[in-house]
C-alpha cells in the first residue's frame, strides 16, 4: 500500500511540476514556413481555397463542412475545429483563424503568395497561443510549433504534383498584435 501511494504522490508530482514550467512558459507564439512550389500563384491558390478538397489531400483531414462563405468547420486527427477567413487578396493574402474560444489553443494562420519564375513562393506564419500549460510543455517537448505547417506545405506540393522544400521562414510583417484569446 504505502508504494501505491508513493508512486501517486509521484506522478501527481510530476504533474505539479510539468504545470509549473507550462505556465512559466509564454503563450503566445509565432512560426513560419515557406516553400517555392512550380505553379504559378492562380493554381496555388486555388488549391488554398478550395477548402472542401482538402480531406483528399491533405493527411489527417477527414472531412470539411462549409457553414457560411467565411467560414468552415474541419474534423481531422486533430479533433473538429471551427476557422473563420479573416482576410483575403486573391492570389497574395488568405488569413484564417481558429473560431472556436473553447479550444486549448488558438490563432491565425497567414498565407503569402508572392510570383516566384514560374513558380510561387508560399509563406504560411502560425500566429498562435496555446492557453493549456500542459499543451505548451508539449509543444517545446514532444512536437513542434510548426509541424503542421510543415505538414500542409509538403501535402500542398504533393497534391500540385510538384518538389517542394519547406524551409523557416521570417514571420509575416502582418504578426503586430498577439494572436486573438
Amino acid at each position: 500500500m504505502l508504494w501505491l501511494a508513493i508512486i501517486a504522490g509521484s506522478l501527481l508530482g510530476l504533474v505539479a511540476v510539468l504545470a509549473a514550467v507550462g505556465l512559466a512558459l509564454p503563450r503566445d507564439h509565432v512560426a513560419a514556413r515557406r516553400a517555392v512550389l512550380d505553379r504559378p500563384p492562380e493554381e496555388v491558390w486555388r488549391a488554398l481555397t478550395d477548402v472542401e478538397a482538402y480531406p483528399r489531400w491533405r493527411r489527417g483531414v477527414t472531412a470539411l463542412d462549409r457553414l457560411s462563405p467565411g467560414e468552415f468547420r474541419e474534423r481531422s486527427s486533430n479533433g473538429v475545429i471551427r476557422y473563420a477567413i479573416v482576410a483575403e487578396r486573391p492570389h497574395e493574402l488568405r488569413i484564417t483563424r481558429i473560431a472556436d474560444p473553447a479550444l486549448p489553443f488558438g490563432g491565425r494562420w497567414i498565407y503569402e503568395l508572392l510570383p516566384d519564375g514560374a513558380g510561387t513562393r508560399l509563406t504560411i506564419t502560425e500566429d498562435g497561443f496555446i492557453t493549456n500549460p500542459m499543451f505548451r510543455v508539449l509543444s517545446r517537448t514532444v512536437f513542434s510549433t510548426a509541424s503542421t505547417l510543415e505538414a500542409f506545405l509538403t501535402d500542398l506540393a504533393r497534391h500540385l504534383g510538384v518538389a517542394a522544400v519547406v524551409e523557416a521562414s521570417p514571420p509575416s510583417p502582418r504578426v503586430g498584435s498577439p494572436a486573438e484569446p
